[in-house]
């Protein structure tokens, strides 16, 4: 069922049963209003008949009758009965015969000494009367021929009502639910025209405060993310591509002057210079494999509780392994609260983070030598390394995280642009943030702060 259908519905429901139940309680009001009223009257005549009867001297039953007949706007179908205390019949305000009031009847007006009931379409009151000198009881009884008709003509008129209602309301939530939706429906036609071709589009935001707006807002911000995700993944294959070509390229012109040089070449020469080229492209490969890690969501990634000092030691222990000549010197600002070095975090992919930034700064200075400083505060570790190397243009700074993006002054040195963007993603994901501040020629810090437990 369409939203459209459904919302028209449940508005046509809701607003029926709210107007029969409105129709209900009018009727019911009225209904029991007239009955009151009517039963007054019946009260109001069994009264003043039997008071004429009992305490006027000179009424008797014929003056009495003649004043009945003779009464203004009188009840339709109007009797009046009046019995002694004993029960027998003293007044009829009839002259033909009648069934007279049953005995219960008369025995409960006696005990109630005032009652309400109905015969047929005939209403009656009863009522017990204590006169000057006798104790009566007086019934009076009616057909509300004009109350009752226009009861039905009432009913008649709220079930009309009610039908031409619902109708109406139908057709008015059918229009109103359009107009409602009609800013979805534009929404979704604008959805429509986006393809992976074109993601440059956006969709209309309208208002920017209501739902819609939101929603349309939302999206575009989603279409924003898409077509950066996109460009990112466009610009990676090219440049991975590229950087792997460059090695193949490489081993392949290598292996075929070998092959047309075979006595002039030394072998074991040969042999080196593969073997460079081959670490070189294990390099980059596991470069791209740990871009491709980080680039998953934090929920697909095991994190552990691991101490930042003992994996700065790994870290470092495995560059220098890498290569000798490299320093590392590590300084506490001051040693903190043991709970304060925990934290939780993917050990593999943090080493290889802090791998990535150390090697950086141990390969571009002279002395091929960093400085770590840890501190701490009672939410976040610091950790900064700082080296005295070539330093990083301003105007690079704001690209150095891009992928397979390298300074000018650092082309030099072998790499592939890979490690900043890894280490970046790495950091985040640990929900921390990394900072570079660079002066060229002068050297570079960088500096991690992530949250500890």
């Amino acid at each position: 069922m369409k939203i459209r259908t459904r919302i028209t519905l449940q508005f046509s429901i809701i607003v029926s049963i709210i107007l029969i139940g409105f129709s209900f309680t009018i009727y019911f009001l009225l209904s029991n209003f007239r009955n009151q009223e009517f039963n007054d009257r019946l009260k109001d005549k069994a009264l003043t008949t039997v008071k004429l009867l009992s305490d006027v001297d000179e009424v008797n039953n014929e003056l009495l009758k003649i004043i009945d007949r003779n009464i203004v706007n009188p009840l339709p179908e109007e009797k009046v009965f009046i019995y002694d205390f004993e029960g027998k019949l003293v007044y009829c305000s009839l002259e033909i015969d009648v069934d007279e009031i049953e005995k219960n009847i008369l025995n409960k007006i006696r005990l109630e000494k005032e009652i309400q009931f109905a015969t047929n379409d005939r209403e009656s009151v009863g009522i017990l009367f204590v006169g000057k000198y006798d104790t009566y009881i007086v019934v009076a009884s009616a057909f509300d021929k004009y109350g009752l008709s226009k009861l039905n003509y009432l009913r008649i008129v709220l079930f009309v009502g009610i039908i031409i209602s619902i109708v109406l309301i139908i057709v008015i939530g059918l229009f109103f639910s359009k107009q409602a939706l009609s800013p979805i429906s534009n929404v979704v036609n604008q959805i429509d025209k986006i393809t992976a071709s074109n993601l440059n589009l956006r969709v209309d935001e309208g208002n920017a405060k209501d739902e819609i707006a939101q929603l349309a807002i939302k999206f575009n911000k989603m279409l924003e993310r898409l077509d950066a995700a996109f460009e990112t993944q466009r610009s990676f294959v090219s440049n991975a591509s590229h950087e792997l070509r460059t090695p193949l390229t490489a081993l392949t012109g290598q292996l075929e002057v070998a092959l047309m040089n075979e006595e002039t070449n030394n072998p074991w020469e040969v042999l080196r210079t593969l073997l460079n080229d081959i670490k070189q492209l294990n390099k980059l490969s596991n470069g791209l494999l740990d871009l491709a890690q980080a680039n998953l969501d934090v929920s697909e990634i095991k994190l552990e509780v691991i101490r930042i000092d003992e994996l700065i030691g790994l870290a470092r222990a495995e560059l220098i392994k890498r290569n000798k000549n490299y320093k590392l010197v590590l300084n506490f600002d001051e040693f903190p609260d043991e709970k304060w070095l925990t934290l939780r975090a993917n050990e593999q992919l943090l080493k290889s983070a802090l791998v990535n930034i150390m090697e950086n700064a141990c390969k571009y200075s002279s002395n091929f030598t960093a400085e770590i400083t840890l501190k701490f505060d009672n939410q976040n570790i610091s950790i900064s390394i700082a080296d005295k190397g070539i330093g990083i243009e301003e105007a690079d700074l704001q690209n150095i995280f891009e992928p397979f993006f390298r300074s000018r002054n650092a082309k030099v040195f072998s790499g592939h642009g890979i490690g900043l963007t890894l280490t970046k993603k790495i950091i985040e994901l640990h929900k921390g943030k990394i900072v570079v501040n660079s002066k060229l020629g002068e050297g570079t810090v960088v500096t991690v702060v992530i949250p500890h437990l």
